[in-house]
C-alpha cells in the first residue's frame, strides 16, 4: 500500500468546487434509463452517451472523478482514446464500480448483502492497469417493518471493510458506500437512527480491518424522510440532521464525504448539499457523487439523437456547475431558475 498515493488521489476526488460523476450504471440499469427516452441499449449507444458526458466542454471545472462500469472502462472515444486516458488528461480521476450487486441475505427476509469479494484482488490489479485509481462498493440498507436487522448492517459493514482493504492493497482509493434507502414512509428521525447505526458499524469494521482512513472516501445517504412520508422534513432539517450524524460517527481523518442522491430530484440534491456546506467549518470536504441527479436532464436533452448531442452536453454542464456551487455552499434556488 502506497499511503501517499492513496491520500493524494482521495484529496483530488474531493477538491473544492468539484464532485464525482457516477456513470457506473449496470447494463440493466442503463437499459431502464434508455427505455425512458425510447432508445435501445446497445453497446454503441452506451458508449456514445458516456462520451457525451465525458467530453462536455468545461466539465473538468466541476467534475473531479468519474465512476465507470467495467464495460465503460474498456471503451474509447470515437477517435480511439480510452475513456480512462481521456479523463486523466483532463485532470479527472477515473474510477470503477467493483461490487456484484445486492443479493438476498439468507434467513433475513427483505434484507440484502452485497456480493463481489471473490476474485476482487485480481480484478483490482487489472483495473489499476486499465487506469482506475478509485473504486466503489455499494451496500444497501432498507428501512421497513422490523428491518434493518443489526445482523444485516454488520454483515454489509464487514463486506465494505474487506473490499476497502483489498482496494488499498492495490493502491486504489475505496469509496465506501453504505446507502440507507429513502424508499419507504419513514420519518427523518428513523432515518437518522438507522444511518447512525450503520455508520457506527461501518467505521468499527474499517478500523478493525486497519483501513487507512486518509486514503478513502465515504459515500453515504443524506438523513432524509422516506419518499412515501406525507410529512417530509424540509431542506434545512435534512442538512442539520445529516451534518449532526456525520459529526458523531465519521472520523476527521477521512478527507471527504461524497453524497449519493438516492432518488432525490436534481434540485433537491443540490440544495441539500449547499445548505450542509453552509453549516461549516467541517472536518471533511462535503461533495457530491451523483448519478441520476447529474445525468437526468442531460439524458432527456440528448434523447438518443445525434442532433441532441450538444443539448445534452449543455444540460450536463449546467447541472455540474450548479453542484459545483453547492459544494462551496453558494448554490441558490434563484440560480436554478436563472440557469434553466
Amino acid at each position: 500500500m502506497n499511503r501517499s498515493e492513496l491520500e493524494t488521489t482521495a484529496k483530488a476526488m474531493v477538491a473544492k468546487g468539484k464532485g464525482i460523476l457516477a456513470a457506473d450504471e449496470s447494463s440493466g440499469t442503463i437499459k431502464k434509463r434508455f427505455d425512458s427516452i425510447r432508445l435501445e441499449s446497445t453497446e454503441e449507444a452506451r458508449r456514445t452517451y458516456r462520451e457525451l458526458l465525458f467530453t462536455t466542454p468545461g466539465a473538468a471545472e466541476y467534475i473531479s472523478g468519474v465512476i465507470l462500469y467495467d464495460e465503460t472502462l474498456r471503451q474509447k472515444t470515437k477517435d480511439g482514446t480510452p475513456f480512462a486516458d481521456y479523463l486523466k488528461k483532463l485532470g479527472i480521476v477515473p474510477g470503477i464500480k467493483v461490487d456484484a450487486g445486492a443479493k438476498a441475505l439468507p434467513g433475513f427476509p427483505n434484507e440484502t448483502i452485497t456480493e463481489g469479494l471473490d476474485g476482487l484482488r485480481e480484478r483490482l490489479a487489472e483495473y489499476y492497469k486499465l487506469g482506475a485509481r478509485f473504486a466503489k462498493w455499494r451496500a444497501v440498507i432498507d428501512i421497513g417493518d422490523g428491518i434493518p436487522s443489526q445482523f444485516a448492517i454488520d454483515a454489509n459493514a464487514h463486506a465494505l471493510a474487506r473490499y476497502a482493504g483489498l482496494c488499498q492493497e492495490a493502491n486504489i482509493v475505496p469509496i465506501v458506500e453504505p446507502e440507507v434507502l429513502m424508499d419507504g414512509a419513514h420519518s427523518i428521525e428513523r432515518c437518522e437512527e438507522v444511518t447512525s447505526n450503520t455508520l457506527a458499524a461501518v467505521f468499527e469494521q474499517l478500523n478493525a480491518h486497519r483501513i487507512y482512513l486518509e486514503g478513502m472516501i465515504l459515500k453515504p445517504n443524506m438523513v432524509i424522510s422516506g419518499k412515501k412520508n406525507t410529512n417530509r422534513a424540509n431542506a434545512q432539517q435534512v442538512a442539520e440532521a445529516t451534518v449532526r450524524t456525520l459529526k458523531r460517527y465519521v472520523p476527521s481523518a477521512v478527507p471527504g464525504i461524497a453524497f449519493l442522491s438516492g432518488g432525490q430530484s436534481a434540485a433537491e440534491a443540490s440544495e441539500h448539499l449547499s445548505l450542509m456546506n453552509k453549516l461549516g467549518p467541517l472536518p471533511w470536504a462535503l461533495t457530491f457523487s451523483y448519478g441520476r441527479a447529474l445525468q437526468d436532464e442531460a439524458l432527456k436533452a440528448w434523447g438518443g439523437k445525434a442532433e441532441g448531442f450538444a443539448a445534452g452536453q449543455k444540460a450536463f454542464a449546467r447541472r455540474a456547475r450548479l453542484n459545483g456551487l453547492a459544494q462551496t455552499g453558494s448554490y441558490t434556488a434563484k440560480q436554478e431558475q436563472d440557469a434553466a
